[in-house]
């Protein structure tokens, strides 16, 4: 067990509030700062210690680390919007490379040991094969994967310099919520395909927009490797875990399944989960989307103490689907 608090940036967000609970639930003692832009203080478990405020605010978060006596920091705080990241960039490397650069320098000064960071398969950009390893090729197609290539690039410098160790794992489509309703996606104006379906579900969309169907796969639409937002809280507590037992070691891992669903097969799980049909509107291709991302995740099943517990695309959609409903009963 880390001897000392975690620090979880963006902790009142989609997957930081589930990574919150599964650090807690591991009986770790959980700081978040968030600024609540896109996040909700009621989804931060009331266990953890919340603090409002941007990363940047280099007073504020060293202030955090060394009051609540931080060793190991989360980093989920950052924009993610890929067709957005394309029309304004330079939020992008604001929010999640000058941003990260400061929370950073914020970590060496105050000795912290430990980073995780959410990366993701967007640095992969086009991949020459599918499934795609974590040696494969970076090359970013759009502004959201470059600016976080270029955190994990910090990530590798500042850790062959400093003695702090680092985990960047790279996701790919998260979706689902927390089986006991705790929290889930809860962000207006989602662009991740299961919450649009499960929003049109329950009656808070018309259609689902399916964007391109000329791709070089099976059924010419989008292809992706589809993890649960639960088993992705998990891998970081079992990334931490590893970074605490060997300080010396730095790593770089997919987080997904292995195996990956076209937009039309998601569409048709909703409507199976549901019992209903979706209204489908297709369209051409948004910028900065890849045809097929899928995972070769041998690296993260040999490295880590985890296995996926919820690797089953109806599951992940019935649990998107039971907060969507809660969710609705909230408002």
């Amino acid at each position: 067990m880390l001897d000392g608090a975690v620090l979880v940036t963006g902790g009142a967000g989609y997957i930081g509030s589930h990574a919150v609970l599964a650090l807690l639930d591991a009986g770790h003692r959980v700081v978040v700062i968030d600024n609540l832009t896109t996040g909700f203080a009621w989804a931060v478990d009331r266990r953890a210690t919340l603090i409002q405020g941007n990363i940047e605010d280099d007073g504020l978060v060293r202030a955090a680390l060394r009051d609540h006596d931080v060793r190991a920091i989360m980093h989920f705080a950052g924009s993610i919007i890929v067709p957005e990241s394309v029309t304004d960039p330079l939020k992008y490397y604001r929010n999640n490379t000058v941003a990260s650069r400061a929370l950073l320098e914020s970590a060496v000064v105050c000795g912290v040991r430990h980073f995780i960071f959410s990366s993701t398969a967007a640095t992969y950009g086009t991949p020459e094969k599918v499934p795609v390893s974590e040696g494969d090729p970076t090359v970013p197609i759009n502004p959201y994967g470059t600016s976080k290539l270029m955190t994990e690039i910090m990530l590798r410098d500042v850790a062959a310099a400093h003695p702090i160790n680092y985990c960047a794992l790279r996701y790919f489509n998260v979706a689902g919520a927390d089986p006991e309703g705790r929290t889930g996606q809860s962000t207006a104006g989602a662009t991740h395909l299961i919450k649009i379906a499960v929003e049109a579900a329950t009656g808070k969309r018309e259609t689902v927009g399916v964007f391109g169907t000329d791709y070089d796969t099976p059924d010419g639409t989008g292809v992706r490797d589809y993890i649960h937002v639960s088993d992705l809280a998990a891998a970081h507590v079992a990334a931490l875990d590893l970074l605490v037992a060997q300080p010396a070691r730095s790593h770089v891992l997919n987080a997904g399944y292995g195996r990956g669903f076209s937009v039309l097969e998601v569409l048709d799980a909703v409507d199976r989960v549901t019992n209903m049909k979706l209204e489908r509107v297709v369209q051409g291709r948004r910028p900065g989307d890849a045809g097929a991302l899928v995972a070769d995740n041998r690296a993260i099943l040999a490295t880590l103490d985890w296995k996926p517990a919820r690797d089953d695309l109806d599951m992940i959609v019935r649990d998107a689907l039971a907060w969507e409903r809660a969710l609705q009963q909230r408002s």
